[in-house]
């Protein structure tokens, strides 16, 4: 902290709320750290009654995003450093990833609860645009260190708390991965609080490197490609979130599709796959015309929709034998299903609706049906693949961007590639194995 007393801190930030729009200069008393972040936060929300944190993952997501997130190496180091100490210190120990969601929340239990009331949980998004200043969201924003004192926070929801944050950094990339802050009361923005939280950042980061040395020793990576240090590309199947609904419909990298069902998964033929995956989109129902012309590249016939539909509602009766469920068997007139079908498309948009690029990539296994020429399932293939490719170029990380970079999609993207070279910091050592893909790229187009 500064060397303001704490008290003249408070007024100070105190009598700028109570003056804003006003014009009155008590902003120019904040300190600078903080005016900035107010100017930041007031181009989001005018009011500061107006900013709350919103949940962004359900119970399902934040398991699975915390499992392949990065800085899951590491929380055991901040839990040795950080959590356990301060469990009976009235403080919390939280930690987010590199866009301010909160992925862990750790340490005295009556803090957490009271913590609660704030939506101050995992699974919260508490940047700078949703909450205005915070200590995670401004450590964030501007990749430095941040005290913030009770008012100094913009948003009056969180005046009765002080945080200290420090941001995480990829020991290989320089890239932000996330956020690690302590909160509670005063005790919480003490100047020993500083130097503890960064020295267990440090160790964090430390550990991230020998994790990595290790797994590379375990595992030895081949190619320019393995050579940029992000995950290489799975051949088996990754683990996916857990779903409310046990039925899914599995179609990204897949010639055919697969169901996945309470009772068992079952790999269907390219045409039911098709129809399947249609009335997923469709889940209002559609006439045999009308699903025809979604699953036929020429049109089709209502005949022959309505013969297999008929030899895929005997599939699924024979799929669903023995469950207590209503089996999931097409109904006709119209065309629907008996209750929603979740598709592994439909959830790497949603993931990337919610800037959760990592657990997008986890997902995507490739182009839905690659080899599918039904309408429907080409607008479907072409929208999830741009909205990722998109995503990638405008929002994502260098790490999530290097991950992209496996794809084979991505193989002659010399956009993407170049975009790579613009996030990756000026001495990373992955710069050059982006330099020579981009190299083979123009000589490919030559």
């Amino acid at each position: 902290m500064p060397r303001i007393p704490a008290d003249a801190l408070r007024r100070n930030a105190v009598r700028a709320h109570e003056s804003l729009g006003s014009g009155s200069g008590w902003l120019e008393r904040l300190r600078p750290s903080v005016r900035e972040s107010w100017q930041r936060s007031l181009q989001h929300h005018r009011d500061p009654d107006a900013p709350r944190p919103e949940i962004v993952f359900d119970d399902a997501a934040l398991v699975y995003y915390r499992s392949v997130h990065p800085l899951s190496a590491v929380m055991p180091v901040i839990r040795r450093l950080l959590v356990e100490p301060g469990e009976d210190s009235g403080l919390l120990v939280a930690v987010g990833d590199e866009l301010g969601r909160l992925l862990w929340v750790d340490g005295d239990a009556v803090l957490r609860r009271r913590a609660e009331g704030m939506l101050f949980v995992p699974g919260a998004d508490w940047s700078e645009r949703t909450v205005g200043t915070s200590a995670p969201g401004t450590a964030l924003a501007t990749g430095s260190d941040v005290q913030i004192a009770g008012p100094e926070h913009f948003s009056r929801l969180v005046h009765s708390w002080s945080c200290t944050a420090v941001p995480v950094h990829d020991p290989d990339t320089g890239s932000l991965l996330g956020v690690v802050d302590v909160t509670g009361g005063p005790e919480a923005v003490a100047p020993h609080t500083l130097a503890l939280v960064r020295a267990a950042v440090a160790a964090a980061e430390a550990q991230l490197q020998v994790h990595r040395l290790q797994a590379g020793r375990d595992e030895p990576r081949k190619g320019a490609l393995a050579s940029l240090g992000a995950p290489r590309r799975r051949t088996s199947r990754p683990a996916s979130p857990p779903a409310r609904n046990t039925e899914s419909l599995e179609l990204l990298g897949r010639d055919r599709a697969v169901l996945h069902t309470g009772s068992g998964s079952v790999e269907l033929s390219s045409r039911h796959g098709e129809l399947l995956a249609v009335l997923a989109l469709h889940p209002d129902g559609l006439t045999a015309e009308e699903l025809a012309a979604l699953a036929y590249p020429d049109g089709g016939q209502s005949g022959t929709v309505r013969a297999e539909m008929l030899r895929l509602r005997n599939l699924m009766e024979t799929v669903a034998a023995g469950t207590p469920v209503e089996p999931l068997v097409p109904r006709s007139r119209p065309y629907r299903l008996a209750r929603p079908l979740a598709l592994d498309a439909g959830q790497v948009l949603r993931f990337l609706e919610q800037g959760a690029h990592r657990l997008a990539l986890g997902m995507y296994r490739g182009p839905v049906l690659p080899r599918s020429e039904a309408p429907a399932l080409i607008r479907l293939r072409s929208n999830v693949s741009a909205v990722l490719r998109q995503a990638m170029l405008s929002d994502a990380g260098a790490d999530a961007l290097l991950q992209y970079l496996h794809l084979a999609e991505a193989e002659h993207d010399a956009e993407a590639w170049q975009r790579a070279l613009q996030v990756l910091p000026p001495r990373s050592p992955r710069r050059a194995a982006v330099a020579a893909a981009l190299e083979r790229i123009e000589r490919d187009l030559a």
